[in-house]
């Protein structure tokens, strides 16, 4: 076994498509892995079908369920070194100008249960294993744009978040990472009219966040390197007449 074997990474959202890669990415590399989601019959189905039952523990974890969340770190069965939070739930942005139920939920998943676990972990100053938080965070976030707008302000405030977070945690030698992730192909994005040129693999972007190094923003793929770099430096004139 890998030397890291008595090192858990704890997976927060972990029933999406690139956590599940994750998942799989990190016992490879001899991790144990603590799996938490909402739907934990999906999550030990995929842990059988690939007999990964001697490396994952599958929890309960709801993200909106916020007075849950210390009792759910507190009973974790060990303190994670590693944490990712990879809870996302997304909704067309015509859909959420009309309905707000659909918008708060975006915003509970995308930002405030973020907030809220993480915060709890992070100020776990028992923990000496921990040394690394990651999110997932998206392209939608860098700017403001009037196709997906409503969704891309709960990823811009999560990855402020996380730039905050990081400064925080310097001290205390504990990296964070921004994953600014561009069209992924899975569940989330089924139905979506995407450029299939950009489109990435679910473990072809799970290989950058469990490799994830000292860089606090991450993109995958040079392709969206590019265009996150454009979207930064672009006048807001050109940013209006964007989709």
């Amino acid at each position: 076994m890998n030397q890291n074997t008595h090192q858990t990474v704890l997976i927060l959202g972990a029933n999406s498509d690139v956590a599940k890669q994750c998942i799989k990415q990190y016992c490879k590399k001899g991790f144990s892995v603590l799996a938490a989601s909402r739907n934990t019959k999906s999550l030990d189905i995929f842990v059988k079908e690939n007999d990964l039952n001697s490396w994952v523990t599958v929890l309960h974890f709801d993200a909106v369920d916020f007075d849950s969340h210390q009792r759910f770190y507190n009973e974790l069965p060990v303190k994670p070194c590693i944490v990712l939070y990879a809870a996302g739930f997304l909704i067309d942005n015509e859909i959420a100008l009309k309905d707000f139920k659909n918008t708060r939920q975006m915003m509970m998943v995308n930002y405030m249960g973020a907030v809220s676990i993480l915060n709890i972990i992070a100020s776990d100053t028992t923990n000496k294993s921990l040394e690394r938080i990651i999110g997932l965070s998206s392209l939608s976030g860098v700017r403001g744009r009037k196709s997906n707008f409503v969704y891309g302000s709960t990823k811009a405030a999560f990855t402020q978040y996380l730039s905050g977070l990081r400064q925080e945690l310097i001290s205390r030698n504990i990296k964070v990472n921004a994953l600014i992730i561009g069209y992924i192909r899975t569940k989330i994005n089924e139905g979506l009219q995407l450029n299939e040129s950009l489109i990435m693999e679910p473990d072809y972007v799970a290989k950058f966040i469990v490799n994830a190094g000292s860089s606090f923003i991450i993109v995958p793929n040079f392709k969206w390197k590019i265009i996150y770099l454009i979207l930064k430096i672009l006048p807001e004139s050109l940013v209006a007449k964007l989709p």
